[in-house]
């Protein structure tokens, strides 16, 4: 592989909840989300229009716990169940950004959480299939889903390290959770032109947000860019290789 460095903010996407935030009095949650996208993506560097007008239309909260969507709209990730999280805003919106997805495309995600980032790729894409190991999340995210009408997303409980084979190849790969290395079957099922966006590292050791992209030969070039801490890619295939 070859390896280059992409330029981006250096900010650390960690999991700790903030405790004791509190929301601007009587600030609405349309207001929230305005001020998220002017005050804490686009300021860091997000230029993508798309993305950005995608990330002022997704209600986030709706996608977390409602005894903290009062905090939907803060700089930090919450807790959503399951000891599982939904990243902060600004690490949606670059990961999302360094997919660089078009419309009509096909796009995977492994990590559906709360069904938050599948929700904002919709607004994006032609067709988003997103896996996630925990049945009890991927029941919820899919109700969710449909509630709010997004109708281009289809929702699988399964392992997410073996990709989606009945649906490759993908224009794009996102993986909202860490791998000790990037798996082969994503590798496999990713386009030629396509990306994969995933964080990178064990959960001891430092993690790192890299892109992944397949030129028209199936060779693939490696941009490693930001540190970043997101919880751990679960699956029987993530274990295996690791033994």
């Amino acid at each position: 592989m070859n390896d280059r460095h992409f330029m981006v903010p250096a900010i650390v996407a960690t999991l700790a909840v903030c405790c004791g935030v509190t929301s601007a009095p009587q600030r609405s949650f349309e207001e929230g989300r305005k001020e998220m996208v002017e005050e804490q993506i686009a300021q860091r560097g997000i230029k993508d229009a798309r993305v950005l007008e995608a990330m002022g239309k997704v209600p986030r909260h709706l996608f977390v716990p409602a005894e903290v969507e009062h905090l939907a709209y803060e700089d930090h990730p919450l807790p959503i169940g399951a000891g599982q999280t939904i990243s902060q805003p600004y690490i949606v919106a670059l990961m999302t950004e360094l997919a660089k997805v078009k419309p009509g495309d096909k796009v995977l995600e492994i990590g559906t959480g709360s069904g938050y980032q599948a929700a904002v790729l919709a607004v994006l894409v032609g067709q988003v299939y997103t896996i996630e190991y925990i049945e009890k999340l991927a029941t919820s995210a899919r109700q969710r889903l449909k509630d709010l009408k997004y109708e281009n997303v289809e929702v699988k409980f399964g392992d997410g390290y073996q990709g989606w084979p009945e649906h490759q190849p993908f224009d794009a790969i996102l993986v909202t959770a860490a791998s000790e290395h990037v798996p082969q079957p994503l590798i496999d099922q990713l386009k030629p032109g396509g990306r994969l966006v995933i964080p990178v590292g064990a959960q001891s050791q430092p993690q790192t947000l890299q892109v992944l992209e397949k030129d028209a030969r199936g060779r693939i070039s490696q941009q490693e860019g930001i540190p970043v801490r997101f919880v751990p890619l679960l699956g029987e295939g993530a274990k295996a290789k690791v033994r």
